[in-house]
């Protein structure tokens, strides 16, 4: 059955058009378009491409309430999370990953790359409880998998074979943590191994810190160039950059730009995380993402963690971690705010290598309602979703609020 959205204000439009959806393709896009099938009439509202998470981690969410957080820093993240993961089954991951992902859902979420860790201590339970909700919510959101090890690699016996098994079943992305390998260096060398042997794209953590003085980022810059790997390669957090001088800044920003490694900033974790160390005048310690816009560099916005050490918060919505960031990082001009809503679409496609993403014709029909006219006031005003579409088929509706006058 055809789908006629009327009324439709798309982004960067200053007048509504319809939206005709066909075999779950936008099939035409037009003013008073002469179609028959459901009408749906979107009164004016914004029409936009389904949000992305470009990192998440499905797999050790929803557990807070199994872990204490004293220091509230990285290290007791990390350590409080190896220790109850031991414990973690296949049947627990699929659990709290379930309840995530639908939150994911309800928010307008419909592409995912969610980042599972591999190790002796969780062994295959992690990525076995994801890899099942793949295929079952198929119909509402498309997910791949970054394998990547959280307490190290070289220096962590079997993380190596089980990574490369996750590869072979089916994760499309490989990930690191290099901070946490005695060899960081060395950590980095192998995952781009694994990557040019699976033909697969490179997702890492780096560069977690608060000091600029040492970047791994600029090793794997060099590494991006030497396997031509360009456009296939993203770093998340990278807040040692938030605390970079302006040249050491505007030189890291032209050196990935060059090298077409792309960035993704995590306000939430990387707000509640960094800055523990100070007594007063505590620091923000995300990355000003929009300025590598200026420079270049491809970002993205992602919610990371939720409900667990590393981040003890979270609903999932990315409308709401593009207003976090912009009032992080004292985003005030239009075209700044417009750019947080990209990085939580088109951006995040961009740095996802979609090719088959956004309004227009041809394209597949992925996409949502939300209740305001424009990507500005969508950030500023933290519009809600109303309506969700996958490849054509509507998945979420939300009423707007309605107020209940005495009469």
């Amino acid at each position: 059955m055809n789908t006629i959205v009327r009324n439709a204000r798309l982004p960067g439009a200053e007048t509504a058009v319809d939206i005709l959806v066909q075999n779950g393709k936008f099939a035409a896009i037009a003013p008073n378009l002469s179609a028959t099938g459901e009408e749906i009439d979107a009164k004016g509202r914004l029409i936009a491409p389904g949000f992305i998470e470009t990192h998440i981690h499905l797999d050790k969410s929803c557990i807070v309430d199994r872990c204490s957080s004293r220091k509230g820093d990285l290290p007791e993240a990390i350590a409080e999370v190896a220790r109850v993961k031991t414990a973690f089954t296949a049947e627990d991951v699929y659990t709290r990953a379930k309840r995530t992902l639908e939150k994911a859902i309800l928010q307008g979420t419909t592409h995912m790359r969610t980042h599972v860790e591999v190790d002796p201590g969780i062994g295959m339970r992690g990525f076995d409880g994801v890899l099942a909700l793949i295929e079952e919510y198929r119909w509402a959101i498309d997910i791949e998998i970054c394998v990547f090890p959280q307490e190290g690699l070289l220096n962590n016996p079997g993380t190596d074979t089980l990574m490369v098994e996750a590869l072979t079943r089916g994760a499309r992305v490989v990930g690191a943590a290099p901070y946490t390998d005695s060899d960081p260096q060395g950590q980095i060398d192998r995952v781009f191994e694994m990557a040019r042997d699976f033909d697969v794209d490179i997702d890492m953590h780096l560069d977690f810190g608060a000091s600029a003085d040492q970047l791994d980022l600029e090793y794997v810059c060099a590494l991006t160039d030497r396997f031509g790997y360009g456009g296939r390669v993203a770093i998340g957090h990278a807040t040692k950059l938030a605390f970079a001088d302006p040249g050491r800044f505007t030189a890291s920003a032209k050196r990935l730009a060059d090298a077409g490694v792309a960035l993704t900033v995590l306000p939430s974790t990387d707000l509640f995380l960094m800055g523990r160390d100070s007594t007063c005048g505590h620091p923000r310690g995300v990355t000003h993402s929009h300025k590598l816009l200026h420079h270049g560099v491809n970002c993205s916005l992602s919610t990371n963690n939720v409900l667990n050490p590393f981040t003890p918060f979270g609903d999932c919505s990315l409308v709401r971690m593009a207003n976090l960031n912009a009032n992080i990082c004292h985003i005030g001009s239009a075209a700044d705010i417009e750019e947080c809503f990209n990085m939580v679409t088109t951006r995040s496609a961009r740095l996802l290598n979609l090719k088959d993403y956004g309004i227009a014709v041809g394209n597949t029909a992925d996409f949502c309602i939300l209740d305001s006219d424009n990507p500005v006031s969508a950030v500023a005003e933290l519009a809600p979703v109303l309506d969700v579409f996958k490849r054509g088929r509507r998945t979420v509706t939300r009423a707007p609020a309605e107020m209940h006058r005495p009469h």
